[in-house]
């Protein structure tokens, strides 16, 4: 049983009528029977291809702590050092996971915590994979704090199809390692920003696994 995540329930829901609509107008205004099913196809192909965009499978999050879990499912395309702009101000590792279309699209917490801030930035559409997408496309920023006194920023990025973030996260909140953080729609990034003394664990080119993988030690 393939479990849906809640953000796509009004978009399956709209699909399922516009493709319906469609297929009834076809049925109604033609005679042809092999383009009825070509229509009909195509429609089940469209659907199903929305359906596992939004599919939410079952994660187990390591229960140990002083780890960073990957955020999301992916491609880590970057691990480097960065001077982070926003909140550090200062020197910070990177990795960065590239989300395809085909990838499942929810976003988990990396660390266990509280919220020390949160802020959405409008911006551009460069495809995900680009450097510069990190700092000019539309995205969030969220900073957790360990319970060890730890700062943890992870970054939902749009892509060139990615038209719509979601962000769970606010600030003072407290926030459990592995949860749902948020949703990103059709192709996507997200950025980790850690201490320059974390243990990084994985290396690029790897697939990351949103909720069960572990990116790093912290210190």
């Amino acid at each position: 049983m393939i479990r849906i995540h809640h953000e796509g329930f009004k978009i399956l829901l709209q699909f399922l009528i516009g493709l319906g609509l469609i297929n009834a107008l076809v049925i109604w205004l033609s005679d042809i029977a092999w383009l009825e099913n070509a229509v009909l196809i195509i429609s089940l192909i469209i659907y199903l291809l929305v359906l596992q965009f939004f599919r939410n499978p079952k994660r187990y999050t390591p229960q140990t702590e002083n780890v960073v879990i990957a955020p999301a499912d992916g491609k880590i395309v970057a691990i480097e050092e960065i001077e982070e702009p926003e909140y550090f101000k200062k020197k910070m590792l990177q990795i960065s996971v590239f989300m395809s279309p085909l990838n499942v699209h929810v976003n988990r917490y990396p660390i266990s915590g509280s919220v020390k801030y949160a802020q959405y930035h409008a911006g551009a559409y460069l495809v995900a994979w680009h450097p510069k997408s990190s700092t000019l496309n539309e995205r969030t920023a969220i900073v957790v704090e360990s319970p060890a006194g730890v700062e943890v920023m992870y970054k939902q990025i749009a892509g060139a199809l990615a038209r719509r973030i979601i962000s769970y996260a606010k600030p003072g909140t407290k926030v459990v390692q592995g949860t749902d953080c948020g949703f990103i729609r059709f192709g996507s990034r997200v950025d980790i920003v850690l201490p320059l003394d974390a243990n990084i664990l994985v290396k690029v080119g790897d697939k990351a696994r949103g909720g069960e993988q572990i990116l790093a030690e912290l210190k």
